[in-house]
């Protein structure tokens, strides 16, 4: 066997790392995700968002029934306080015209059919606990020049069109003009109804 020097091998020896360094730098190593490597994540994305995507829409659908039951309540208040503003008789209609709930607020002199109609949440309906007085297809609540309720208290009950059981309701509940806001609860109350 041939002797090497020792200077020779340890210059051998740094020219070989300093190539496998030079390789490595120049990314001949590197050739990035395998197929199962991806096919994981993607995988794993896909567990966490059909995990997370049914509690996603029932945030939204919560906020819109929110959303909307504001926009109920506001009208109503409206009402009122603009018929004890102007001493004249006020009242917050709502319908459903197309598909959508609308409402509005017009003096009770004047017909809900010749006002302009605002709409709530196209993916908001009503519920079939809403016992508002029905005349002609609007269902209302009307303030004398006082602001207090012309005899009819009710409540307005508010549901996605996608189901569940979120509800949302806004209730006139004393003659003198007491308006609420409540929700769906796990037991009805005493006239059976679950929005209280």
């Amino acid at each position: 066997m041939p002797h090497i020097p020792v200077s020779h091998s340890i210059e051998k020896r740094y020219i070989q790392k300093l190539a496998v360094l030079q390789r490595f730098r120049s990314h001949e190593y590197i050739q990035g995700f395998t197929l199962l490597e991806i096919s994981i994540i993607i995988l794993a994305i896909g567990i966490l968002a059909a995990i997370m995507a049914p509690g996603w829409n029932a945030l939204l659908a919560r906020l819109r029934l929110n959303q909307a039951q504001d926009q109920v309540y506001q009208a109503i208040r409206d009402a009122q306080t603009t018929a004890r503003r102007l001493h004249v008789a006020h009242q917050a209609s709502f319908r459903t015209l197309n598909g959508k709930v609308q409402w509005t607020i017009h003096p009770i002199s004047v017909n809900a059919a010749s006002v302009v109609w605002n709409d709530l949440d196209p993916d908001v309906e009503l519920d079939s606990e809403t016992t508002l007085q029905l005349a002609g297809g609007v269902r209302r609540v009307q303030f004398n020049e006082n602001g207090n309720v012309r005899g009819q208290l009710g409540r307005i009950t508010l549901a996605t069109k996608a189901g569940g059981k979120t509800r949302r309701c806004v209730i006139v509940s004393t003659l003198i003009g007491a308006v609420r806001k409540g929700e769906d609860r796990s037991r009805p109350d005493s006239s059976g109804r679950f929005c209280y």
